[in-house]
């Protein structure tokens, strides 16, 4: 038989999605992958009803259908304080997913460098070694999931193409501060160096703290691409409409390699999601306030379970910390957790790279409360037999 490729040696299936299937297995309440278990806004599921009788069933634009774009632009521009061009800035993508591998493919050469914060969303490091290039990790230090400036500044001196912001951060649920970013941003002027977001959380940080779009930092529009989507904001995570927000040069770029890796988003899809681009402020006044009473919710359920935690600043995701139980193996004892007490959560150590985690971080796991009141209350009560369960039958 002919070999493989030898591309994809270094990395692994998605530790998310296999904890599901563990999920599944035992029974548990999964609250390792971040998708919702409840339904998206009324307006939309109606708006998509209504378009299964006459479509459009057929290919739209590549780079997305026209009324999607124009009211992705004036949705953005108004949040981003930018003038945004439909025709010029915006690329509809399937799912952020294929946003952030288009970003990579188009800005960055087999053999560049990209920096990479760690903890990070697994596919970051995939994307990376997809598109040939090599990562360098540099570490977000628990609890508060700050970065330390000269460790960063050493990564710009090894002249990377890119640098990947995730804010708000998967898994730690930091928000990036005015500062740090200017700070990255300096960096990244001074290097030459692009830097490419993921900001899907953009609607989900905690009050008093904001979210400040790297693009809207002076100069920086034209060296940063925006990778997003309306998988969170909406709760429509299965409808995989993603976009990037980019100048028109690398945007032309972008298009030509979407165009090549999936032809266009579902046109049903966005037809119908225009519906929720053109919400008011207080839908997503009111997402917040959904957001932060799950996250409080859930974080009382954490403290009956004694298991310690970072408040998260934004995201729906938090780290406990298992190191009272002699969690030594997340990845055992998350196993453990779904068979035993019939909740799943996602090892930690998943997240990080070892060379940018000293010592090696395995006593965190990671949930998600992106589930209904009753479902994160569910999963308080098998948390708080907890350390009982433990005692009586470790692994």
């Amino acid at each position: 038989m002919p070999v493989t490729s030898n591309r994809t040696a270094d990395f692994t299936e998605s530790v998310i999605r296999r904890m599901t299937r563990i999920a599944l297995e035992h029974g548990a309440i999964n609250l390792s992958q971040g998708f919702p278990d409840f339904d998206p806004p009324a307006e939309l599921t109606a708006a998509l009803a209504q378009l299964a009788p006459s479509g459009p069933h057929q290919y739209a634009i590549t780079w997305g259908a026209a009324n999607f774009r124009e009211a992705l632009a004036r949705k953005q521009s108004r949040l981003m304080g930018m003038e945004l061009d439909p025709e010029r800035h915006i690329t509809v993508t399937c799912g952020s997913t294929e946003a952030m591998m288009a970003a990579m493919m188009s800005a960055v050469n087999p053999g560049d460098k990209v920096i990479v914060f760690s903890p990070f969303y697994e596919n970051y490091g995939a994307d990376a070694i997809l598109s040939g290039a090599r990562p360098l990790y540099v570490p977000l230090v628990p609890p508060d999931f700050g970065f330390d400036r000269e460790l960063l500044r050493r990564a710009f001196e090894e002249r990377p193409r890119a640098l990947i912001l995730c804010n708000p951060s998967n898994p730690s649920g930091k928000v990036f501060s005015r500062e740090e970013l200017e700070y990255i941003a300096a960096l990244a002027e001074e290097f030459d160096t692009w830097v490419i977001t993921d900001e899907v959380y953009e609607h989900i940080v905690y009050r008093p703290l904001e979210h400040i779009y790297f693009a809207s930092l002076p100069g920086m529009a034209e060296r940063t691409i925006s990778c997003s989507s309306l998988s969170k904001t909406y709760s429509i995570t299965g409808w995989r409409l993603g976009y990037t927000i980019a100048g028109e040069r690398v945007t032309n770029i972008i298009r030509k390699v979407h165009d090549f890796l999936t032809v266009g988003a579902a046109a049903p899809l966005m037809e119908a999601a225009v519906t929720a681009l053109n919400f008011p402020d207080s839908y997503y006044e009111e997402l917040l306030s959904s957001y932060t009473k799950k996250r409080d919710v859930f974080l009382r359920c954490l403290d009956t379970a004694g298991l310690r935690y970072t408040i998260p600043q934004g995201a729906y995701y938090v780290l406990a910390d298992i190191s009272e139980l002699n969690g030594k193996d997340d990845t055992r004892f998350c196993e453990w957790l779904a068979k035993e007490v019939k909740v799943a959560a996602v090892p930690g150590s998943s997240f990080f790279h070892s060379a940018a985690a000293s010592p090696p971080v395995n006593n965190l796991i990671r949930f998600h409360f992106a589930k209904k009141e009753a479902t994160l209350l569910a999963a308080g009560e098998r948390l708080a037999d907890l350390q009982s369960i433990w005692n009586k039958r470790g692994y």
